[in-house]
């Protein structure tokens, strides 16, 4: 039995984490941490992760990345595996992130879904294939309470095409000032907030006569939730450094 804190455990996400692992016969949680509610729940509950007591096996996060410090602080003290749900990190808490991986096993991704990284695996064998003779555009939709713009994921795809031409393509977030044809040397990045839009991504490649479009649709949130429970399985009783999806998928 693999005991998770579960940081964020009232939130949206952290809600349906329970719910996944409450039907496991291999997973519990051990404890909570929450900031910012006093819901009930059948594991204890704390508002700051340093007054967790329970001793744990893996702690996963779904909650915002104000709490980043305390939580790398208290996985790196306890020497706990972590898996890194929460989207919306600032590269200087990427870095942050980065240089912990040397004391614990860290899972980090933008983005938990397992279609998701099928579809940027797909996306960086189509710009290889394709090479410089088509435009690449990335639109992404969430629903009107993300607070980041443009979402972690895509700035996910974007890198993973971008690695294929060595880091060269500029990102393009806004083109309504400008009066000027569109620079080959550009990745063209757009974000669109309305409804409960869970989240969708596509990767359009525009070439001269022919466009190639590769999307993924998140129906529920079920499948991040899910993504991140396999995540901690995963990571539990590995060596300290970097892990992520692909590391999963090829596993």
């Amino acid at each position: 039995m693999k005991n998770i804190i579960l940081n964020g455990c009232f939130g949206r996400m952290g809600r349906v984490i329970t719910e996944i692992v409450d039907k496991s016969e291999s997973l519990r949680i051990c404890a909570g941490v929450d900031a910012f509610s006093s819901d009930n729940a059948n594991f204890p509950v704390y508002k700051n992760i340093s007054d967790v007591k329970e001793n744990a096996d893996v702690i996963i996060d779904f909650s915002n990345p104000s709490a980043l410090d305390d939580l790398l602080c208290y996985a790196t003290k306890t020497k706990t595996p972590i898996v890194l749900a929460t989207t919306g990190f600032s590269s200087e808490q990427i870095e942050k992130i980065k240089n912990t991986t040397l004391q614990i096993p860290v899972f980090f991704t933008f983005n938990m879904s397992l279609g998701i990284n099928l579809l940027t695996a797909l996306s960086k064998k189509a710009a290889l294939v394709l090479g410089n003779d088509f435009d690449i555009e990335i639109v992404e939709k969430h629903h009107n309470q993300k607070l980041d713009a443009p979402s972690g994921t895509a700035i996910m795809l974007a890198n993973s095409i971008n690695e294929l031409y060595g880091d060269s393509l500029q990102y393009e977030y806004d083109r309504h000032s400008k009066r000027m044809a569109r620079p080959k040397n550009e990745i063209g990045i757009h974000s669109v907030r309305g409804g409960t839009i869970v989240g969708e991504h596509e990767v359009i490649f525009a070439g001269k006569d022919e466009v190639i479009s590769l999307s993924h649709s998140a129906a529920s949130r079920d499948v991040f939730a899910s993504g991140a429970v396999r995540a901690a399985q995963f990571i539990c009783n590995k060596p300290a450094g970097l892990y992520d999806m692909n590391m999963l998928i090829d596993n």
